[in-house]
Parts: C-alpha cells; structure tokens; sequence
C-alpha cells in the first residue's frame, strides 16, 4: 500500500481502505482538512462532514459540509467534546491532541490515522523530529487511549515518492 502525497488531490489508499468501517451516514471529522480530499471523498460517501483547519479557503462550501477555521495548535480543541463515528487525520502531527482527536471518536467509531515517522528526514520534508512519529507512537496512543487497533503500519513506502509513514486504523469497541 502506497501513501497519496501530501497535497494531492487523491485521497490516501489507507483512509479508502478502511473508510468502509465507518458507520453509513455518521458524520465524519477531517482533522487537518486541508484542500479537502478525505473530505470530499466521505461526503461522495453518503457522510456529514465537519472539517477543521487553520486555512479553510481551499474548502468549497458544499451540502452536508460544516467547515470549521481553527489553529490547531494554538488555543482550545475547536470542538469541545463532540463526537464523530469517523475521524480522520493524515499528514499531521500535534502530539498535544492526541487525547482530543482520540476522544473524538464516537462508541462504534473508527479514528483512521496516517503521517510521517522517524527515518523520514533522509527524505526530506517533514524532518524535524516533532513532526515525526516515534516507532510505535500511533500504537502506544490508541492502545494508551481505549481503541481496538483493527490494523497498523509502521514501513517506509516507495511510491508516490519515498517516505516513512505511520498508520493506523482503529474503533472504540
């Protein structure tokens, strides 16, 4: 399994892969939404979507999309205790929500979980080590957190371009 590049319209071959487990028309959160790619593909779903970004203006309003501008990383959880039967994080990293994004995720939800890991920065970008899992972190977090890993990478891939990757899907049971 190949990651989709950071910025690429297509959605992540992981995220499609288990987007399926999320329950059929749950509202799903995009942590980190960016253009909108999980977005859009969870709304062609059949889901509610409710993004969350620092920079929304990639976001086109659409039916059943509620957009929500927040810095992340400055200031309070933008969501208070919602919960969400899919969230979804991809090509970031705060370590500081992870009880947050965690806590987010609904009973009988899926948290789908993908980004950069240490052994990345022979690569390029991201190569600062806060931005960079730590082997085995996505585990130790769900795990640390109450979720049922359902499946769980920690590889480096080739394609679309090498990189060091974490991922993980997992459910609050």
């Amino acid at each position: 399994m190949t990651s989709a590049p950071h910025g690429s319209g297509e959605p992540s071959p992981w995220v499609v892969r288990f987007a399926p487990l999320v329950p059929a028309g749950g509202v799903v959160l995009d942590v980190a939404a960016g253009a909108g790619r999980h977005t859009t593909m969870f709304l062609a779903r059949g889901h509610p979507v409710v993004t969350v970004d620092r920079d929304v203006g990639r976001l086109a309003p659409r039916p059943n999309l509620t957009i929500v501008e927040a810095d992340l990383e400055s200031g309070p959880w933008p969501l208070g205790d919602r919960r969400f039967t899919g969230v979804v994080v991809t090509n970031y990293l705060h370590r500081p929500l992870f009880a947050a994004i965690t806590d987010a995720v609904a009973e009988s939800g899926v948290l789908i979980y993908e980004t950069f890991a240490q052994g990345n920065e022979r690569f390029g970008k991201p190569s600062n080590l806060a931005f960079l899992l730590r082997p085995g972190e996505l585990l130790d977090v769900a795990r640390a957190r109450g979720l049922r890993v359902l499946a769980y990478e920690d590889l480096t891939v080739e394609t679309p371009r090498p990189a060091c990757v974490q991922r993980i899907a997992a459910t609050r049971a």
